[in-house]
């Protein structure tokens, strides 16, 4: 069902090396996947990615910022891949804020993908799963990864209490309230779903730097973009004075801590 036929090449470099940018996190499987969050109804088709225990949506192969996101760390349990009356794979990931149904193009690489979810999310490989030897030692090297990219994450979070910065951002991901939407998209975001927050950052017209949208509720709603640049390793504010912090996620608490919290960063609610 819409699934393209040809084996997924490696996207070009400069495709992935953003998208270790944006997500600062290591690519362990990608390819075309069919999702459904259980209350949507259809099937939607996305360039898939997992990078840490955190699963990224593309809209195509080629878009270096991801749709949507979605962190499987809470992982419950997954379900047999099972074949619908299309030869496509099916299976259900339970997590503990609801469910996700993902389509494969068939059993082979529906078996595939649910053994690598598990083996990142449950830290070790699925003896039970029927898999080549090929991929038995993927699956071996990704848990390795995974394994070091935890211990660093909780070295990371120990040495920077004891610092006043954060650390990097390389081991940190793009704020909740990141979508890769328009001006336009992200106003009518704020609009339609006023129960979800009303701070929204998106990627800058330029597509190089960021923006804010914001919608106020002070009488009537309205709405305000500001401009986010990135500087090097820092991000500016472009405000009647300039406001420099180490990280996008700096720059969402700022406009969140100026407004003694009126402003909450915008998160669908699954």
């Amino acid at each position: 069902q819409g699934q393209p036929e040809e084996t997924p090449q490696p996207a070009p470099r400069r495709i992935s090396q953003e998208r270790q940018r944006v997500t600062g996190l290591p690519l362990y499987c990608q390819g075309y996947l069919s999702v459904r969050h259980s209350r949507y109804q259809e099937f939607r088709v996305y360039w898939t990615e997992l990078r840490g225990t955190m699963l990224f949506f593309y809209d195509d192969k080629k878009a270096p910022t991801y749709s949507q996101k979605l962190d499987i760390s809470a992982l419950t349990s997954a379900t047999n891949v099972y074949q619908d009356e299309n030869g496509s794979a099916q299976f259900l990931l339970m997590l503990s804020n609801g469910e996700l149904e993902l389509k494969a193009s068939d059993c082979e690489c529906g078996k595939e993908w649910k053994s690598f979810i598990l083996t990142v999310t449950k830290l070790s490989v699925p003896p039970d799963e029927s898999l080549l030897p090929g991929q038995l030692t993927r699956m071996h090297e990704v848990l390795e990864k995974e394994k070091k990219r935890r211990i660093t994450l909780n070295d990371c979070s120990s040495t920077s209490l004891n610092r006043k910065s954060p650390p990097s951002s390389t081991l940190t991901t793009m704020p909740a309230c990141f979508y890769a939407v328009s001006r336009q998209e992200a106003t009518e975001m704020l609009e339609k779903n006023p129960s979800c927050g009303n701070l929204i950052l998106r990627p800058g017209s330029d597509s190089k730097n960021y923006a804010i949208t914001i919608r106020h509720k002070l009488g009537a709603p309205h709405v305000k973009h500001y401009k986010v640049t990135s500087e090097g390793t820092t991000y500016v504010i472009e405000l009647e004075r300039q406001v420099t912090l180490p990280s996008l996620q700096d720059v969402v608490s700022y406009f969140v801590t100026q407004t003694q919290g009126s402003l909450k960063p915008f998160v669908i609610q699954t």
